[in-house]
């Protein structure tokens, strides 16, 4: 068989991990994302908050596309990142017809904070585990960022 077949063909257990992944995850960020509400923003709002923090300023159109929503919803979440100082507008310097948003230090310090909470909470669900636990759960984080920093 060649290589190219055999990438392509899944193992039961292959599919199986995946799935047990793809719940995991799914639970994990439900319950981490729990400490958001004590920032007071909504999760689509520092959601995008978090795109141009990490990211850097960008247009209204990019930023649609990273969250993945159409332009008329990103507009509303910007519109109301604007309303609580979080975010602003400022003149995009290759094209004075555009503009890009940029988290405010405010929306920064927002973020850094609510990012805090979430760690520590996750924190201490893994201080119950034991040291080969957490050695095993260490080590499945690094394949895991090993494994996106290759996705294609």
């Amino acid at each position: 068989m060649s290589k190219s077949k055999q990438k392509t063909q899944r193992s039961p257990g292959v599919v199986g991990v995946a799935d047990r992944l793809h719940s995991a995850a799914i639970h994990l960020l439900r319950r981490v994302r729990k400490q958001d509400f004590a920032t007071g923003e909504g999760p689509a709002r520092l959601s995008a908050l978090s795109v141009l923090v990490f990211g850097g300023p960008m247009t209204p159109g990019q930023l649609a596309t990273a969250e993945q929503v159409k332009p008329p919803t990103m507009t509303r979440i910007v519109a109301g990142l604007e309303r609580s100082g979080l975010a602003r507008r400022i003149p995009d310097s290759s094209d004075a017809r555009r503009v890009r948003i940029q988290a405010t230090a405010a929306g920064t310090r927002l973020l850094q904070r609510g990012r805090k909470m979430r760690i520590d909470y996750l924190a201490k669900q893994l201080n119950g585990l034991s040291g080969k636990e957490l050695a095993a759960v260490d080590e499945a984080v690094e394949i895991l960022a090993r494994m996106l920093q290759e996705w294609k």
